[in-house]
């Protein structure tokens, strides 16, 4: 669970080198943030989902883009350090975040 999280944090600071509009600021923001976007993503978007299937369904999946920016957005909102500038923002750092995070599991 712990390795889990450190990977995220570390991709989270990638994401953060790479698309310009967010930053961490600091290990423990990027810990914290690390955190919470797992509970918000464990949580939040499957209701958020669930809720939403008329529209996903109507865009072929493409709506799915826009939830994971909102949960970034969300869990920028919440934690201090972390901030992402726009929605586009975070919909580009969501799908690099999770290209990241995805990657880094898989080497180790």
């Amino acid at each position: 669970m712990l390795a889990r999280l450190i990977v995220s944090m570390l991709g989270l600071f990638i994401t953060a080198a790479i698309i310009p509009g967010i930053a961490v600021n600091g290990v423990w923001a990027g810990f914290f943030a690390a955190l919470i976007l797992g509970i918000v993503n464990g949580v939040i978007k499957p209701i958020f989902t669930i809720l939403t299937l008329p529209i996903t369904i109507l865009t072929l999946g493409l709506f799915i883009f826009i939830i994971n920016g909102l949960m970034f957005m969300l869990s920028a909102a919440i934690v201090p350090g972390f901030s992402v500038s726009g929605i586009f923002t975070a919909i580009f750092g969501s799908i690099a975040f999770g290209l990241l995070t995805g990657w880094i599991h898989k080497t180790l």
